[in-house]
């Protein structure tokens, strides 16, 4: 998210004061009867509203910067769809959209604004991007390993406790044992086709 972006909406959707500096609790014991004005429920009420106010305060400032977060993502995808879609051939797309995508994303990342090859100062920023858009896929690519990883850990755990005779097996689970196996076996098989064509 551009900072531009990121500070109209802190300037937006964040209040500039905390709750106190813009209504007192004496203000605030003022808006209420005269009659009830003397009761300890009002500065209850009053911390309450203050916490609630911080609470909202805070989910806010998460929510732009997951907002921040899924922006940066985009561009990267963006960037990535930019240098891919450049590298294909032409040919068979209908000018009209050629030239949209040139209008909705500017020129290809693979030279300057300019038209002229990169200088040091246009192939910097276009290296930190680069950078940072192979940074987030390793990390992506890991996560998925991971996740893979600990499927075929647990199925081949599964697969032992059947070879072993110890079934972790929920009492009053109403599947049949073979039919546990062949859906661990097929999975253990998905797994290992999915990283295959992976």
């Amino acid at each position: 998210m551009s900072t531009t972006e990121e500070a109209i909406l802190s300037n937006f959707l964040l209040p500039p004061a905390s709750l106190s500096e813009g209504l007192t609790l004496e203000q605030f014991t003022e808006l209420f009867p005269k009659s009830k004005q003397s009761s300890a429920h009002i500065s209850k009420l009053y911390r309450e509203l203050k916490r609630q106010r911080a609470r909202d305060v805070e989910d806010v400032k998460r929510n732009i910067a997951a907002e921040a977060q899924r922006e940066e993502k985009q561009s990267r995808d963006v960037r990535r769809s930019r240098r891919t879609w450049h590298e294909v051939d032409l040919q068979g797309f209908d000018e009209r959209d050629v030239q949209m995508e040139t209008d909705l994303f500017g020129q290809a990342v693979t030279k300057s604004t300019s038209g002229k090859p990169h200088t040091l100062q246009s192939i910097l920023p276009e290296m930190d991007a680069t950078c940072t858009d192979l940074t987030e896929e390793i990390r992506t690519i890991d996560e998925e390993a991971e996740a893979i990883l600990a499927d075929i850990k647990a199925t081949i755990g599964d697969l032992s406790d059947m070879r072993t005779g110890k079934f972790n097996r929920t009492p009053g689970s109403g599947t049949d044992l073979g039919e546990d196996v062949l859906d661990g076996l097929r999975k253990l098989e998905q797994i290992c086709d999915d990283v295959g064509k992976g």
